[in-house]
């Protein structure tokens, strides 16, 4: 055989060697691809199971703040709200109050003793709807822990008097003094026969915190002005400059809308 012949099929081998390596090669690269495509698949599907589940958390958390547990005899005719008085009287005296609330304060200043005077003589009942607006203006948690007590304070039948404590103890609006169940539960030793176990449990447990939540949403559904809002057989009477409200204008209007 000529050289030339030998060293022809010598090419030729070499030329198939290097075209095997080279399938080969191809067919590794292949392998690299579906391996990796498999593994960024199952990676996606971990990420997408992985956001299941957190959003499954979320809802989960959702659904913690418990039942809504109302105050012993609060109503619910007009939102969540406390009624104080007999059930008889002719006229209704409805007021939205927030405990950390100065212009509140103001308001029970000045008409808490003709309010327990009418109410006394059932010429009137109350309905105490409580808020928490300066909670969401100032921060804190004042306005809500203070209602939440309020709350416990009328399952042991001390409402009235525990109502009246906290406004003449208001802190002033900065100071979320009301925060502290410590503090609530030290303005009770004011209140005949109301610091026991069972009030302290109510408070430090947040008993009645999804009804004051309850009672707060339906403050924003009303779309009121702010608090308080005082409103006697459902007419606006208090925060009028132009007609202002006294204790002897509220005895007249009771006293005529009962006449009438």
């Amino acid at each position: 055989m000529s050289e030339k012949n030998r060293e022809g099929k010598r090419s030729a081998r070499e030329r198939l060697a290097e075209e095997r390596d080279r399938q080969k090669a191809r067919d590794k690269q292949r392998r690299a691809l579906v391996v990796g495509a498999a593994v960024v698949g199952v990676l996606g599907l971990a990420a997408v199971v992985g956001l299941l589940a957190a959003n499954s958390g979320d809802d989960d958390k959702s659904d913690t703040a418990g039942p809504v547990v109302a105050p012993k005899g609060a109503s619910d005719k007009d939102g969540p709200a406390i009624p104080v008085g007999k059930e008889s009287a002719k006229s209704t005296l409805t007021v939205w109050e927030d405990f950390r609330c100065p212009a509140c304060k103001g308001f029970e200043d000045g008409y808490r003793s003709t309010i327990h005077e009418l109410t006394e003589k059932g010429e009137l009942k109350v309905e105490y709807h409580l808020a928490t607006l300066i909670d969401g203006n100032m921060g804190g948690s004042g306005s809500k822990r203070a209602a939440n007590a309020a709350g416990c304070a009328q399952d042991a039948g001390k409402f009235v008097p525990y109502h009246d404590v906290l406004f003449k103890n208001q802190p002033a609006e900065p100071d979320d003094a009301f925060g502290k169940n410590s503090k609530l539960i030290e303005l009770a030793g004011q209140v005949d026969g109301l610091d026991t176990d069972s009030f302290k449990k109510c408070v430090e447990d947040g008993k009645h915190d999804s009804w004051v939540d309850k009672s707060n949403q339906a403050f924003q559904d009303a779309k009121l002005r702010g608090t308080p809002t005082v409103r006697l057989n459902g007419k606006d009477i208090f925060g009028d400059q132009n007609n202002p409200l006294s204790p002897q204008k509220l005895k007249q209007k009771v006293a005529e809308a009962n006449r009438g």
